[in-house]
């Protein structure tokens, strides 16, 4: 970082280096702005609308995360190695690829629990500085140098992997929805400031309620779970092909197209599990000693 170079690899001999661009900061923001004005423009063509969709590289972006991600994760599950991942700062790219890998290794971190935990573990409590990269918004004419927005990078490649794997995950788009919300503007504290030491010395946790507390609530959790959930014990692999990336359209068009419909289908699926569950809980049991007609 001051110039002086990197070590020899030669002195490294068990070690292999590789090198991920992954981008963040003003490039990210950047990114991020020029995708909401094209998802804002309703006047646009089709070919314009392509032509800004690929221009701001927004998937390119979530193509690189997730990539990354594998990467990191193939090595400790098919080869046993040990990985570290090093960014700049530690503390936002770094916290992009490490969080991502758990939920492709690990099934626990893909609970409701396990996913909050994850997001407490590696986001909140790692450093990741909130009150800096979430200052404003896409919409916001104020560009502060500080401001990207890694944790919705974050975000939208968890949205990517359920889709891709949509038995998999415990929670569901709803769950993605109220981070994102709350990491910009909240009623609770547990987005504020930008490190451990602050959240301590403005004693935000016996100032202010946490997030968790609220979103576990049961009358939260029918909007946030999957109720499609199964418990996969395997790692889940997600395809980084353009073919299998998709637009977030819940949260990018989310403005611009209403939500009631898939609000209604989800309700509508969560009837339906509901009502299989009751019918196959009413039906009787067959004893293995009845003799069989």
């Amino acid at each position: 970082m001051t110039g002086g170079g990197t070590e020899s690899k030669a002195a490294y001999p068990g070690w292999k280096r590789l090198h991920r661009p992954l981008e963040r900061g003003r490039p990210l923001q950047e990114s991020f702005v020029r995708l909401m004005e094209a998802c804002g423009d309703l006047e646009q063509s089709m070919d314009r609308w392509l032509s800004r969709l690929e221009g701001c590289r927004w998937l390119a972006h979530v193509k690189e995360a997730l990539s990354t991600a594998c990467l990191a994760a193939q090595g400790m599950e098919r080869e046993g190695a040990c990985i570290l991942v090093h960014g700049t700062e530690g503390t936002d790219s770094t916290l992009l690829v490490t969080s991502l890998a758990q939920l492709i290794l690990d099934p626990l971190s893909r609970t409701m629990a396990g996913f909050q935990e994850l997001v407490e573990r590696e986001w909140i409590q790692a450093g990741h500085p909130f009150q800096l990269r979430c200052a404003h918004s896409a919409f916001s004419h104020a560009r502060p140098k500080h401001e990207a927005p890694t944790f919705l990078l974050f975000l939208d490649c968890v949205w990517q992997l359920g889709r891709q794997f949509p038995l998999s995950l415990e929670f569901g788009e709803g769950l993605l929805l109220a981070l994102f919300e709350h990491a910009y503007a909240s009623p609770f504290g547990t987005f504020l400031c930008n490190s451990e030491k602050e959240r301590c010395l403005c004693e935000v946790r016996t100032r202010t309620h946490s997030l968790w507390s609220g979103l576990n609530q049961p009358k939260e959790q029918r909007k946030l779970r999957n109720p499609l959930y199964v418990l996969n014990p395997l790692a889940i692999w997600p395809s980084v092909e353009p073919q299998s990336l998709r637009l977030w359209q819940g949260l990018f068009l989310r403005w611009t197209r209403p939500p009631e419909h898939s609000e209604v289908a989800w309700e509508k699926v969560w009837q339906i599990v509901t009502e299989k569950e009751k019918t196959e809980g009413s039906q009787p049991m067959v004893s293995a000693s009845e003799p069989q007609p």
